[in-house]
């Protein structure tokens, strides 16, 4: 059951420092892995028990690390979510994240911090391998990673959006695509391919703000085959979009001689990204490069440290509804049915909105929740200990009050979290609504809404679309007819255009289903990191104490302090739980 050391099993290790960077010209104070911006690619196989050593090595500030779509229920320390599930790792401490990558599970994850705005540096992609061949064939693979960069650092930007007044911190200066980016003397990123190879790319959106919409000179449709890990029936499209936490993975089929004979010589294209949803249209590049295997002659080749003067691109505007209704899980692969509207058993509509006074927050059902419990605003949940840890204390005390959740809309009102039993099939409605001031503030401008994008925690969702305005059942199944749902774990709730709606007003809906089976404490908000900070997520707790408290104490005693016995540092090895040995029984599984 216990485990002193990775001295057998250190899978991977990942180091986490703070240090002033040069990042797309500028210097900055950035959190980083193993020292580098995106850190390193992390693949593990599927069906297995891995274990990550964490390190803080950082001495002003807390840290976790999120696994972000894999779904820990197996593991209840190890999802990452600070006052959720677990104490954050303190300075000079560490913490071993122990994995399992279930069958079915094989595709295109990453990891992130999940304090602050440390997530805007501090993350990198993280792949499970098909534990056998894999249902698409290719010849290789690439990696599209996408973030956004500040010249504000993570206490900054912290500090401006929990000011009163408020401060936005700003729009990003730029993207990175695989870390890089250019500005005449640093290259863009190139992605180097061989004529008439097929490729996976996998695009992984870690972007703190923005929604990313990319196009590739001179070729055509790309064919989606997987959506936040989970395969697909092959679906063509024209561009890519991704919102923050999503990842696609799509068949590319590269030009061949013959065809590239045609394009005059050029053996470099531009991949153009541009950031949609903001005030400010954020514009960068790739290169997609051609190994020369065609012509005696030399290939033309595209500057690699400024941008075009033109762009080669004329890309559409934001694609409402992507994707929606027209991705189908793969046969063979996951045949499991989607939930029928019959077999919803309970419905949870989560209201969200932004209020304005002095201070902005973003709420969820009229309440506000942060990890530390910090901020302006009287409805602010203020968490003192980790709601897993709180439930180990004093189960009595803390767990969630079921019936009362049910008769208020699915929020407990003493625990401010959203219980659900195993077994249920939950349908969750995401509703926006129409900004406005609170207290007699100021609304300082209009009731504009925004796109979000929704993540949940452990076990994926199935996506059943989105919509204008107000959500209704009959318009909600209207649009599922014929459709065949797939699984997500991150799905865009649109703002459905410029125009801003009155204070209140229902700005746009997604639906989701979810058949509960994992028991976790679980963590549902917006993946906008400055939309987290302001208060943007809920807590849900799936199953009860039996379901939730496996392991007794005082076995997970060392988890239930901050700098517990469980995190070790430079003079002890940490006394963690091994809960995938089966010592923790049967709900341990995948």
């Amino acid at each position: 059951m216990f485990r002193s050391s990775l001295d057998n099993v250190g899978n991977v290790v990942l180091n986490v420092t703070r240090q002033t960077i040069s990042i797309g010209g500028i210097s900055r104070y950035s959190t980083l892995v193993n020292g580098s911006i995106p850190g390193p690619t992390i693949r593990i196989p599927e069906e297995q028990v891995v274990w990550i050593r964490v390190y803080n090595e950082m001495s002003d500030d807390n840290l976790t690390m999120h696994w972000h779509g894999l779904a820990q229920a197996a593991y209840p320390f190890s999802d990452g979510t600070p006052m959720a599930s677990q104490w954050p790792i303190p300075p000079h401490h560490f913490f071993d994240y122990e994995l399992k990558t279930a069958r079915g599970t094989a595709g295109s994850y990453y990891y992130h911090s999940h304090i602050g705005f440390q997530a805007s540096t501090a993350t990198g992609a993280l792949i499970v391998e098909d534990s056998g061949p894999p249902p698409y064939t290719y010849d290789e693979e690439r990696l599209i990673f996408l973030q956004e960069y500040w010249p504000a650092t993570d206490d900054e930007v912290f500090q401006d959006l929990t000011a009163t007044p408020r401060r936005w911190p700003g729009e990003p200066l730029g993207w990175l695509i695989n870390g890089k980016t250019a500005n005449g003397s640093n290259h863009m990123d190139v992605i180097e391919v061989e004529p008439g190879k097929t490729y996976r790319f996998r695009f992984v959106a870690a972007t703190a703000l923005s929604l990313a919409l990319l196009g590739f000179e001179h070729h055509g449709p790309l064919d989606v085959i997987q959506a936040d890990a989970g395969y697909t029936e092959p679906y063509p499209v024209d561009w890519m979009q991704v919102g923050s936490g999503q990842r696609y993975d799509v068949l590319f089929r590269a030009k061949t001689c013959e065809e590239l004979q045609k394009e005059d010589g050029r053996m470099d294209f531009y991949i153009q990204l541009e950031s949609r949803e903001r005030h400010k249209v954020v514009i960068s590049y790739a290169i997609l490069r051609y190994r020369n295997d065609c012509f005696c002659g030399e290939s033309k080749r595209l500057p690699e440290k400024r941008f075009p003067t033109e762009k080669p691109l004329t890309l559409p505007p934001t694609i409402d509804g992507f994707l929606d209704y027209v991705l189908e899980p793969l046969s063979g692969v996951d045949d499991e049915e989607f939930p029928t509207a019959a077999e919803v058993t309970r419905r949870v509509v989560l209201h969200m909105q932004q209020i304005r006074n002095r201070y902005v927050l973003w709420l969820v059902n009229d309440e506000a929740w942060t990890e530390d419990g910090t901020g302006p605003g009287p409805t602010r949940a203020r968490p003192e200990e980790p709601y897993l840890v709180s439930l180990y204390r004093n189960r009595s005390a803390h767990l969630p009050d079921y019936g009362a959740a049910v008769s208020r809309g699915g929020l407990c009102p003493r625990t401010g979290t959203y219980p659900a039993r195993i077994g249920e099939v939950v349908e969750v409605v995401l509703q926006q609504l129409g900004a406005k001031a609170l207290d007699g503030g100021d609304m300082q401008g209009p009731a504009a809404a925004d796109t979000h994008p929704w993540h949940a925690h452990g076990p994926h969702i199935w996506d059943a679309g989105s919509g204008p305005g107000q959500w209704s059942p009959t318009e909600a199944e209207r649009r599922l007819q014929g459709a065949r749902p797939v699984k997500r774990d991150t799905t865009l709730l649109y703002r459905y255009g410029d125009a801003a709606a009155a204070p209140d007003s229902a700005a746009g809906w997604r639906l989701w289903r979810l058949r509960i089976r994992q028991p976790g404490v679980w963590m549902v908000h917006c993946h906008t990191l400055q939309h987290m900070m302001q208060g943007m997520q809920t807590v849900w707790v799936h199953g009860d104490a039996v379901d939730l408290l496996r392991v007794g104490r005082p076995d997970v005693d060392g988890y239930l302090e901050y700098g517990g016995d469980a995190y070790g540092n430079s003079s002890y090895a940490p006394r963690v739980v091994h809960f995938g040995d089966g010592a923790c029984g049967p709900a341990c599984g995948p």
